[in-house]
C-alpha cells in the first residue's frame, strides 16, 4: 500500500466528498418534502387519490437509478421544448440533472416509508384526537405526521445511507464527486487499489457520521415522546 500517494491525493478526494455530500443533502431533503404529499395520498382510502402517487412510486422504484439518470441527462436534451425553456441552463448541467434524478428517485422510497408509518399508527390515537374535536387536517398535522416521523425515522436513515452509496453513479455523467474524483486520480496514477481504498474510507467515515447523527435524533425523539406523555 503506497501511503504517500494516498496522503498526496487526500485533498482532491476530500473535494469530491464535499460534492457527494452536497448531492445527497439536497436530494434527501427535497425528496422528503416531495414525499410527504405522496405518502399521504398513498395512504388514502380512495383509489383515485392513490392512483397517481402509486404510478409515480411504481416507476421510480421499479427502474434503476442509472437508467433514470441517463433519461434525465441525455433524454431531456432531445426535446426542443426543453432546450428552449428557462429551465435549460439547469437541465444541461450534470449537477442539477443528478440532483433532480436522485430527488425523484428517493422521494418514491421515502413516500412508501411514510405510507407504512402512517398506516402503522394505532387507530386509538387517531380516534382520541378526533374525539377531542380536532379536524382531519389538525389530526394529520399535529398527531399523525409527528408520530409517523418517529416510526419511519430508522427506515429513512437507511434510505439516506443508500442514497450516499448511489451517488457514485453521478460519475457516469462527468461529475467529479468522490467516485468520479477517484477515477480521475487513478487515470493519472495507475494505482486503483490505493485510491479506491482511500475513497472507500471516505464513504465509511461519512456513513458513520450519518448513522451516529440519526441515532442521536432517534434518541431525542424518543425522549421527547416520553416527556410528551
Amino acid at each position: 500500500m503506497n501511503w504517500e500517494v494516498i496522503i498526496k491525493w487526500l485533498p482532491r478526494l476530500a473535494q469530491g466528498a464535499t460534492l457527494t455530500l452536497e448531492l445527497v443533502a439536497i436530494a434527501v431533503v427535497a425528496g422528503l418534502i416531495l414525499a410527504i404529499p405522496l405518502g399521504i395520498a398513498r395512504s388514502s382510502r380512495h383509489w383515485y387519490v392513490r392512483a397517481l402517487p402509486f404510478s409515480y412510486i411504481f416507476f421510480f422504484r421499479g427502474t434503476p437509478l442509472l437508467v433514470q439518470l441517463f433519461l434525465v441527462y441525455y433524454g431531456l436534451a432531445q426535446f426542443e421544448a426543453v432546450r428552449s425553456s428557462s429551465l435549460w441552463p439547469y437541465l444541461r448541467d450534470p449537477f442539477w440533472c443528478t440532483v433532480l434524478t436522485m430527488t425523484l428517485h428517493t422521494a418514491a422510497y421515502i413516500a412508501e416509508i411514510l405510507r407504512g408509518a402512517l398506516q402503522s399508527i394505532p387507530k386509538g390515537e387517531i380516534e382520541a384526537a378526533r374525539a377531542l374535536g380536532m379536524s382531519r387536517g389538525k389530526t394529520l398535522f399535529y398527531i399523525m405526521l409527528p408520530r409517523a416521523a418517529r416510526i419511519g425515522l430508522p427506515a429513512y436513515s437507511n434510505e439516506v445511507i443508500l442514497m450516499l452509496k448511489a451517488s457514485a453513479l453521478a460519475s457516469t455523467v462527468t461529475l467529479l464527486e468522490l467516485t468520479g474524483m477517484a477515477r480521475t486520480i487513478i487515470a493519472r496514477t495507475y494505482l486503483p487499489v490505493e485510491i479506491f481504498f482511500a475513497a472507500g474510507l471516505f464513504y465509511l467515515l461519512i456513513s458513520f457520521v450519518l448513522v451516529q447523527g440519526f441515532k442521536l435524533l432517534e434518541r431525542w425523539l424518543r425522549v421527547d415522546a416520553c416527556q410528551g406523555r
